[in-house]
């Protein structure tokens, strides 16, 4: 079962004697359904193949939809359903996204985010619906053996924080939503 609201976008892509030009974001074309406003735009670069970041997501009234593009490199990208409610709580969905196949993933609020770098100097784009808010900031720990995710690779690096996030546990209901 396709996890609600996460989807696979493929982005527009001209390429000539002057260069490349990629269109990642069009709110008119493919978020036309989706309820999307940038609260913020981020970039970051990951030095080293094998490295895991996430799994990270934020709550009410700071839950966030990304768009999420490799632009240089290769990651493993992962999507894991937290929604409370959602048909496909606690299962998680993978996609591999570089800068060959252009894609990028759309994902839906209540739904945590990590990636596997498969390259080195890997660079990633962020489009968040919603501003970053360190009180309504959490995370899974990635390496948690309930979540069942089969990273591709060994694991190079990974930040102490991400270690330290918590685990799934019995008790784990989920996160509220308000516009799912």
């Amino acid at each position: 079962m396709r996890m609600k609201g996460l989807l696979i976008k493929k982005n527009l892509y001209f390429s000539d004697s002057r260069g490349d030009f990629l269109k990642i974001f069009n709110k008119e074309d493919e978020f036309e359904n989706i309820n999307f406003e940038f609260g913020q735009v981020n970039f970051t670069r990951t030095k080293k193949a094998g490295t895991i970041r996430g799994m990270h997501y934020q709550i009410e009234p700071f839950s966030e939809i990304k768009v999420v593009t490799c632009l240089k490199g290769a990651i493993f990208d992962v999507a894991l359903d937290l929604r409370k409610d959602s048909e496909t709580f606690l299962k998680h969905e993978s996609v591999e996204l570089n800068e060959a196949n252009r894609l990028s993933l759309i994902i839906p609020k209540g739904v945590a985010h990590g990636f596997q770098s498969l390259t080195d100097n890997v660079e990633m784009l962020y489009l968040h619906s919603a501003k970053y808010s360190p009180e309504h900031d959490f995370g899974i720990s990635p390496i948690d053996p309930l979540l069942n995710i089969a990273w591709p690779t060994d694991i190079s690096e990974i930040s102490e924080r991400d270690i330290a996030h918590n685990r799934i546990h019995k008790n784990f209901k989920g996160i509220e939503i308000n516009d799912m």
